[in-house]
C-alpha cells in the first residue's frame, strides 16, 4: 500500500536518522512512503496571531499538492510539520471567511477546503497499522530496554489537533510495549524542551535537557524516545552543553521512535543513521544484544 508522505525540511538534512528508518520500517510493514512531489516548507510553526493568514499559505500549498497526487491523506514524521499542517487544515475546514481569503490569494491554485487527512506516523502506526500487528512482526524484541517517552508540545497540543490525550498520553508507551521494551513514566514527558531558545539563548534549553534526562534516569530509564526533530536536537545534542555546565554528568542516548522500530523489526543498525545521533546509542543496543558493533 502506498502512502503520500510529506518529509519537510529537517528530515532531508539533520534528521535523516528519523526518516531513513521510517521508510525502511514502513515498507517492512507493507506500507510504502511515497514522497510528495513539489513539496515546500510547511512554514515551520503555526502562527498564533488570529489575523496572520500569510503563514497559512505554505501549508495550504502543500495540502493542495497532496490532492494533485490523487490522495486524500498524508503522513508526516516531524511534529512541527504535523502540527502546522493540521492546524491550518482546521482553519480551511471551519472558517469560511479565512478559507475564502486564502483561496483568493492563491489565485493560481485550485481552491482548497480542508479535505485532506493528516497523520503523524506514530498516529498512523496506532490507528491504521495497529500495534498488535507490529508486535507480531517484531523479530528483535527490545527486552530489558527501559525507555522514557518524551512527547514535548506539538504532538499533543492544542486539543483536537494532538494525537493523544494532552495530559495523559500513552501512544508512545503502547508503541514501546509493542516492541517489547519497557516504558518508563516521567513527570516531564509533556513539558516543552525549550524549543527555539536553542538558537539564541541556550541556558533554558540546557536546564530543561538536564531536568528531563535526570527525571528519566532517576526512574531507571536508559534512553529517551522522541518524535520531534527539535526535541531530539535539544535533548541529544544539548547534552554537550549540559556536560560543560556540570562537571559530573553521564550522557543518555536519545532515540527517534523510528530507529527503535527498525531495530525491533530486525532491519539492522545500517538503516538507522546512528552516526547522526550526538550521544551514540549503539553501545547500549549492543549491551542489550540488539545489534553487534563491527570493529
Amino acid at each position: 500500500m502506498e502512502l503520500c508522505y510529506y518529509p519537510g525540511c529537517t528530515l532531508k538534512t539533520t534528521a535523516k536518522n528519523f526518516e531513513t528508518p521510517a521508510i525502511a520500517s514502513m515498507e517492512n510493514l507493507g506500507h510504502k512512503l511515497v514522497e510528495l512531489p513539489r513539496w515546500n516548507c510547511c512554514g515551520t510553526v503555526y502562527s498564533l496571531a488570529a489575523d496572520d493568514l500569510m503563514h497559512q499559505l505554505a501549508p495550504v500549498r502543500t495540502l493542495i499538492r497532496v490532492l494533485e497526487t490523487g490522495a486524500d491523506k498524508v503522513v508526516t514524521l516531524c511534529a512541527m510539520c504535523y502540527n502546522t499542517l493540521k492546524q491550518t487544515n482546521r482553519i480551511m475546514l471551519d472558517d469560511d471567511e479565512k478559507r475564502d481569503c486564502i483561496n483568493k490569494f492563491l489565485d493560481e491554485e485550485k481552491d482548497y477546503s480542508g479535505n485532506v487527512s493528516i497523520f503523524h506516523l506514530l498516529e498512523f502506526l496506532r490507528d491504521e497499522v495497529g500495534f498488535d500487528k507490529i508486535k507480531n512482526r517484531v523479530k528483535r524484541p527490545l527486552d530489558g530496554l527501559e525507555l522514557s517517552p518524551f512527547y514535548g508540545c506539538l504532538l499533543l497540543r492544542p486539543e483536537g489537533i494532538g494525537i493523544d490525550d494532552i495530559e495523559a498520553p500513552k501512544v508512545m508507551e503502547d508503541f514501546i510495549n509493542a516492541l517489547g521494551g519497557k516504558a518508563v513514566e516521567s513527570p516531564f514527558k509533556i513539558e516543552c524542551c525549550g524549543s527555539y531558545h536553542t538558537v539564541d539563548d541556550i541556558e533554558p534549553v540546557v536546564e530543561r535537557t538536564k531536568m528531563i534526562i535526570d527525571a528519566a534516569r532517576i526512574r531507571s530509564a536508559e534512553a529517551i524516545v522522541v518524535g520531534c526533530p527539535l526535541g531530539f536536537f535539544n535533548l541529544d545534542y544539548r547534552q554537550k552543553n549540559v556536560e560543560i555546565k556540570n562537571r559530573v554528568y553521564t550522557r543518555m542516548p536519545v532515540f527517534y521512535f523510528t530507529q527503535l522500530l527498525a531495530i525491533a523489526l530486525g532491519l539492522g543498525s545500517e538503516v538507522c543513521n546512528f552516526d547522526l545521533n550526538y550521544v551514540d546509542p549503539q553501545p547500549l543496543l549492543e549491551k542489550k544484544g540488539l545489534i553487534k558493533i563491527e570493529n
